[in-house]
């Protein structure tokens, strides 16, 4: 399968997957939590059920992100991702908040649960079940470059975790009264911190963020390759709209350089990035030693 056809059906195989477990586990969860009147299970339940709600998120952002630019779109629909992922750690926070609720009423009520083994073989199939989606969606995300399918990995592996903990906290239910209340707010928490993760992933492409050491080296390395000198490049910018991404950067050029050697170079750098980094470039060119630009004051 070329690399192509893999980005585009990765997100969707992962999706529909997502979409079908989380269901089916959402069932045999919340039964589980109506026999036994456990909140942190039935918390549980919710919580996976979200997980479909954020595939069918992954679904639309991938679709949307897909769609070819338009006139009043040249920069395509890369960013659709971005905002699906956004949309996906405000529901988990949502979630997260509803589950502390749950358990501060419960715990203030000194309500007690008992767990049996219907209960631990249902969150067992939960925990090995969500790990597993968790690392094909890791795994699909790095093989694409998806943020919203990582923020999905986040969210299935963050399911995993609370069933871990309320696994535990099982075996430990019959000698303190309080742990199921307990349980139901740390498993809040790990959601908040999946939320977390995800928006911090998320959000400074959308703001925009400084390129990396890395890539400003990779351009400076084209840029000596090209020019057989040393070329002092600045004012950079970036511009990210998901899989296509634009720069623009300012190069010093000797000023006795004629206009049209001058414009040849910054084509074969423009072509040389794209080929190479999978940019857009657009270059600025200035004689050396033009101190007085203002592009100096934004150096990068």
């Amino acid at each position: 399968m070329s690399e192509i056809k893999k980005s585009n059906s990765l997100p969707v195989v992962e999706g529909w997957l997502s979409i079908i477990l989380n269901i089916l586990l959402f069932i045999l969860k919340y039964w589980a939590g109506m026999v036994t009147g456990s909140i942190a299970i039935l918390a549980d339940a919710w919580h996976t059920l979200s997980d479909s709600f954020t595939s069918v998120i992954v679904l639309v952002g991938v679709k949307i992100s897909k769609k070819q630019p338009n006139k009043e779109h040249p920069f395509g629909f890369g960013r659709a991702e971005l905002i699906a992922s956004i949309i996906i750690s405000v529901l988990l926070f949502v979630v997260g908040f509803n589950f502390i609720v749950e358990s501060i009423v419960k715990l203030s009520s000194r309500e007690t649960t008992q767990f049996g083994n219907i209960a631990i073989i249902v969150i067992s199939i939960s925990v090995i079940l969500k790990e597993a989606i968790a690392e094909f969606a890791f795994w699909a995300s790095n093989k694409t470059s998806s943020t919203v399918l990582r923020a999905d990995a986040w969210h299935h592996r963050s399911d995993a975790i609370s069933s871990l903990i309320i696994l535990i906290g099982i075996f430990l239910g019959k000698y303190f009264w309080w742990i199921d209340g307990v349980l139901g707010i740390i498993v809040a928490l790990f959601i908040f911190y999946a939320a977390y993760e995800i928006l911090k992933q998320t959000i400074d492409p959308l703001i925009g963020k400084r390129p990396s050491d890395e890539l400003i080296q990779n351009i400076n390395n084209i840029c000596k390759n090209i020019t057989s000198s040393d070329v002092f490049i600045h004012h950079i910018h970036m511009h990210n709209y998901g899989k296509h991404i634009e720069i623009t950067f300012h190069i010093q050029l000797s000023g006795d350089m004629k206009l049209q050697d001058a414009h040849n170079i910054a084509n074969q750098i423009e072509e040389e990035i794209r080929n190479e980094l999978n940019i857009e470039a657009t270059i600025h060119m200035e004689p050396i030693g033009d101190k007085d630009d203002e592009s100096f004051k934004f150096q990068v």
